[in-house]
C-alpha cells in the first residue's frame, strides 16, 4: 500500500509539473526574428540573399512579404520553406510513462536529447531525401504570431485525443488540409519522399518502441550513469545517438552508422571500417556515416576566434548541425547570418502525438519560424555533426574540413583533427564494431563519465 501511495504522489507531482511547464514554455515562440537585408543567410549549406535597395531588417513572418519586392519575397519564401522543412523535436507531455520513473514529460530536462534528435533527424533526411528536399506543405503551417500557441496546443491536443477515440485517419482540425493534400497530383517520387518524411519522424516518436525516441535514448543513457530527469551534455548525447543507431533493427537503418570522435580526433581508418562493415555480411555497398565531434569552443566562455570556423561548418551541405546552446539551455544550431546563429528551440511544450496512427499530424514536428542568437552567447560545450554517404565523400569532407580548421585556427592546435590510421595505432582503445553483452566498452564508460563529471556546462 505504501508503494502504491508513493506512485500516486509521483503521478500527481508529474501532472503538476507538466501543467507548470506547459504554462512556462507555451509562449516561447511568440517573439519575431528579424534578418538583415544586406547579409546572406546560411542554412545547413544553403545560402539565401534578401538584399534589396532598401536598408534595414525584415521578418520571416509572412505578414511582411507585401512590403518587399517580388524577387526578394521569393527568396524569403524559399528560406522559410527550407527552414520549416527541417524536423523539429521539442518537449512533449502526456506520453507513455518512462520506464523506471513516473515521468510522462521531458519538460525542463530533456532539451539536449531533443537537439540531439534534431541533428540525427537531419542526417537521416540527407540520407533518405537529400538536401534539396523540402516539405510541400511547409508554407501552409500556421505562424507562431497568428495565434496564441497555448490555444493552438489545446486545439491540437483535443483533435489528437478525438482521433485516438474515433480511429479517424486525421484529427478533425486538419480535415480541410488533408482534403487539399489528397487533391494534389502527387508523382511517384513525391509520394516516396512523403513516406520517408513520415517514417523518419516516426523513428523519433515518444513511445518505447521508437528507435530514436526519448524512451530508447534514456535506456542507452543509463549505461553512462544517466536517468530520466537528469541533465545530458552534448558529448554524452553523441555517444547515446551512436548506440541508438547501432541497436536499431529497422532494415531501412542498416545502411547508416554513427562515429563519435575520440578526444577531438577523428581516426579515418576507424570511420572507414564502420562504413565498410556491410562487407562482412557479403554485401558490396558501404554504409553512410554520421560523424559527431564533441568539442569545446573555449574555456569559461566561447572564444570568438572560433566564429569563422563555426560559420564555415554551417556553410557545408553535408553538415547536419550543431548540438549546443546557452548555459542550461540546449539549442539545435542550423545556420547563421553575420555573427548570429540560427537555431531551433526545443523549449516548447507540445502534446504527445501517436506516430503509430496512420496519417498522424505533421505540423507539430516542423518549426514555423527561426530564432537567432549572438555567437558570443553560445556555451563553449557542443557537438558538431557531418554526414558522408560514401567513403569517397568522407575522404573529401576530411580534406575540406582540415583546410578549414587550419585556416581558421589562430591557436597552436586546431579545434579537432582528422588523423590517418586507427585509434589503436595511437595507443587508444578502439571501439569495436560489434561489442558483446555490455552496450558501452570500458573505455567508453570512462570517457562518458569524464564528460559527465568534468567542469563542463551541461546543457
Amino acid at each position: 500500500m505504501e508503494a502504491t501511495g508513493t506512485d500516486e504522489v509521483e503521478k500527481i507531482k508529474s501532472k503538476f509539473m507538466s501543467a507548470w511547464n506547459n504554462m512556462k514554455y507555451s509562449w516561447v515562440l511568440k517573439t519575431k526574428t528579424y534578418f538583415s537585408r544586406n547579409s546572406p543567410v546560411f542554412l545547413l549549406g544553403k545560402c539565401y540573399h534578401f538584399k534589396s535597395d532598401e536598408s534595414g531588417e525584415l521578418s520571416t513572418d509572412e505578414t511582411n512579404f507585401d512590403k518587399i519586392n517580388t524577387e526578394i519575397s521569393g527568396n524569403v519564401e524559399e528560406f522559410r520553406k527550407d527552414f520549416i522543412s527541417r524536423i523539429w523535436l521539442t518537449y512533449r507531455e502526456e506520453f507513455p510513462q518512462i520506464k523506471g520513473s513516473a515521468l510522462t514529460t521531458d519538460c525542463g530536462w530533456g532539451c539536449t536529447l531533443r537537439t540531439g534528435q534534431m541533428l540525427l533527424a537531419q542526417g537521416l533526411m540527407l540520407h533518405f531525401l537529400g538536401r534539396a528536399w523540402v516539405w510541400p506543405d511547409a508554407l501552409d503551417i500556421e505562424n507562431s504570431d497568428s495565434e496564441s500557441w497555448t490555444a493552438h496546443t489545446v486545439k491540437k491536443l483535443t483533435a489528437t485525443f478525438e482521433a485516438s477515440l474515433t480511429a479517424e485517419r486525421e484529427p478533425k482540425i486538419l480535415s480541410n488540409h488533408h482534403e487539399r493534400t489528397l487533391k494534389r497530383n502527387c508523382g511517384d517520387n513525391e509520394m516516396r519522399n512523403e513516406v520517408y518524411h513520415r517514417k523518419i519522424i516516426s523513428w523519433f516518436g515518444d513511445s518505447p518502441l521508437a528507435a530514436f525516441g526519448l524512451h530508447q535514448l534514456i535506456e542507452y543513457g543509463k549505461k553512462s550513469g544517466k536517468i530520466a530527469g537528469d541533465w545530458y551534455g552534448p558529448a554524452v548525447v553523441a555517444h547515446i545517438l551512436r548506440k541508438a543507431v547501432e541497436e536499431a533493427r529497422d532494415p531501412e537503418l542498416q545502411g547508416v552508422t554513427v562515429y563519435v570522435a575520440q578526444d577531438c580526433t577523428v581516426y579515418s581508418s576507424d570511420v572507414i571500417d564502420r562504413q565498410c562493415s556491410f562487407m562482412d555480411s557479403g554485401k558490396t555497398d558501404t554504409k553512410a556515416v554520421i560523424i559527431l565531434v564533441p568539442v569545446r569552443l573555449g574555456g569559461e566562455r566561447t572564444n570568438m576566434d572560433y566564429l569563422e570556423f563555426v560559420k564555415g561548418i554551417l556553410s557545408l551541405e553535408y553538415c547536419v548541425g550543431i548540438i549546443g546552446g546557452k548555459p542550461k539551455q540546449s539549442y539545435y544550431f542550423a545556420g547563421f547570418q553575420d555573427d548570429s546563429l540560427i537555431y531551433m528551440d526545443p523549449h516548447y511544450c507540445q502534446s504527445f502525438v501517436d506516430v503509430s496512427i496512420k496519417d498522424f499530424p505533421l505540423e507539430s514536428f516542423h518549426c514555423p519560424s527561426p530564432k537567432k542568437m549572438s555567437f558570443k552567447k553560445m556555451d563553449p560545450s557542443c557537438t558538431i555533426g557531418f554526414y558522408c554517404r560514401t567513403v569517397q565523400d568522407f575522404e573529401k569532407a576530411s580534406e575540406e574540413i582540415t583546410k578549414m580548421l587550419k585556416s581558421s585556427s589562430k591557436e597552436k592546435y586546431p579545434l579537432f583533427t582528422f588523423v590517418k590510421g586507427h585509434s589503436r595505432d595511437y595507443d587508444f582503445a578502439s571501439s569495436p564494431l560489434h561489442e558483446e553483452n555490455d552496450l558501452f566498452s570500458e573505455d567508453e564508460k570512462k570517457r562518458l563519465k569524464r564528460f559527465s563529471t568534468e567542469e563542463f556546462v551541461l546543457l
